[in-house]
């Protein structure tokens, strides 16, 4: 059984976006596969964390959860990889899923609502005009990625490798023995149903001459059995743009699974999480950076080295009297930004180690430092 999202992130279900990307970000920190290797419960904890701010950071999904619960992703529609969702084509760490094609949601409610006669859903992309069991459009495929921040700063192509439905090659996706595809059917005129009608009610069942399709298939493809995919293994390129930022979601178009007899494929969405850097803190475009400055730098000035993302090494002027805590900064040295070769700046945390031991005459000096105290305010 899925567990309930809110639980897992631990939040209320009034909760607001921040207070859910706060508390994930703080339990993904805490049960990330790289602070807790060969931990296998850690590692499940990563897995239903990242399922549920999957489910609640979308609001269409998050607003399903909340109106059918588990029932809503049922049947391969959820962001949820756990028991009673089904095989996972992508392995462990995966997803699979339909983000709202055909065969999600809408049309569950359609087809159960069309058995009494009512159509009051209209028709999804799949099934205009032939039903809601003709040809139904491929699903959605998600995948994700945990990259370093230099990864993010230069950009990379990821490479997934997956099992899933994919077009026919010999019949071209339409389920005919010549690959062209079929004729509409006859019986149904291509809509996929039949009407009967019972005393008030009007009842639809699927056409028994196309099974629903609304296409008379007299002869079938004899490598996909007329259903126009085979499932295949596949690997596909997925190029994560310079200057990507954690959580951001990537969609190649028509890229998922395989529609059934020449209906649109599903899309590929891969979710990006970027790894907290041991060098630098990410706030938008700009990077910051703590950097231990000597005393004696600080209070009369100098250069200091400081090393950039990109691996340069830059010397950076320290003003005479720059106090701990103070941040200086260096233009054009961040992340790059959304418009096109633009970057953030790099902001330097001045911070300064106490010595612990001083020679004898590095106490005297200061000690005369010491004597020379001013009474201006604001001297030290």
């Amino acid at each position: 059984m899925n567990k309930n999202p809110y639980e897992v992130l631990g939040v209320a279900r009034d909760a607001s976006d921040a207070d859910i990307k706060k508390a994930y970000h703080k339990l993904v920190m805490k049960y990330h596969p790289d602070k807790n290797p060969d931990d296998k419960s850690a590692e499940e904890k990563f897995k239903e964390v990242n399922n549920a701010f999957d489910i609640l950071k979308d609001p269409q999904k998050r607003a399903a959860y909340d109106r059918f619960g588990d029932a809503a992703f049922a049947g391969g529609n959820g962001a949820s990889a756990g028991a009673g969702f089904g095989a996972n084509p992508f392995g462990d760490g995966a997803f699979h899923f339909n983000m709202g094609g055909a065969g999600g949601m809408e049309d569950i409610l359609r087809e159960a609502m069309r058995g009494f006669g009512f159509d009051g859903f209209g028709a999804s992309a799949a099934g205009a005009g032939r039903g809601a069991t003709a040809a139904r459009a491929g699903r959605d495929l998600l995948d994700e990625v945990v990259i370093d921040l230099r990864d993010a700063y230069f950009g990379k192509t990821h490479t997934v490798k997956f099992s899933t439905n994919a077009t026919c090659e010999k019949c071209h996706g339409f389920g005919t023995a010549d690959g062209k595809p079929a004729p509409e059917c006859q019986n149904c005129h291509g809509t996929g149903f039949v009407h009967t009608r019972q005393g008030f009610f009007s009842m639809e069942a699927p056409c028994p001459e196309c099974n629903g399709l609304g296409r008379k298939i007299d002869k079938k493809c004899t490598e996909c059995s007329g259903d126009g995919t085979v499932h295949k293994q596949r690997t596909l390129d997925v190029k994560i743009p310079a200057g990507i930022e954690d959580g951001a979601r990537l969609r190649l178009a028509g890229q998922g699974e395989a529609g059934q007899n020449g209906a649109p494929a599903g899309d590929f969405y891969l979710d990006v999480r970027v790894r907290p850097d041991k060098r630098f803190v990410r706030q938008g475009a700009d990077l910051i950076t703590r950097i231990d400055v000597p005393f004696t730098t600080l209070a009369l000035g100098g250069e200091i080295d400081v090393e950039t993302i990109d691996d340069k090494t830059l010397s950076v002027k320290v003003p005479a009297g720059t106090q701990i805590g103070e941040k200086l900064r260096v233009r054009g040295h961040g992340m790059p930004g959304r418009r096109a070769g633009s970057f953030g700046d790099m902001y330097i945390d001045i911070a300064t180690r106490i010595p612990t031991k001083l020679s004898e005459k590095q106490k005297k000096i200061l000690k005369e430092f010491a004597d020379t105290k001013s009474d201006k305010k604001g001297w030290f």
